[in-house]
């Protein structure tokens, strides 16, 4: 039987996966200055932090609740923030080149 906080537990972790995976999508889009260089960047280092962090929570704090598989838990804990995150950024965060910087001295 799950516990209402190993739900609550997986709902926050899976909250800070995507925030983080919105933060990241957005650092990578404002620091590469080439066409798709982010979104590979974005499509292959989020997912192993987002990895790593999840064998993080779930091995030695014991954060979450069984999924059944490993192919379900990747899904929850990665692809479902990373899709989340970079869906945030992509579409509901205006672009870098909308902005209007000051020239630097």
């Amino acid at each position: 039987m799950v516990s209402a906080v190993s739900l609550v537990l997986l709902g926050v972790v899976i909250v800070l996966h995507t925030v983080f995976a919105a933060v990241a999508t957005r650092f990578f889009r404002l620091r590469l200055k080439t066409r798709f260089g982010w979104v590979l960047y974005s499509l292959l280092l989020i997912p192993v932090a987002l990895f790593a962090t999840t064998l993080v929570f779930s091995g030695p704090l014991g954060i979450g609740t069984d999924l059944g598989s490993p192919v379900a838990a990747l899904g929850v804990m990665i692809g479902l923030p990373l899709a989340l995150g970079f869906t945030l950024d992509v579409l509901y965060i205006p672009p870098p080149e909308e902005y209007d910087l000051p020239d630097r001295q």
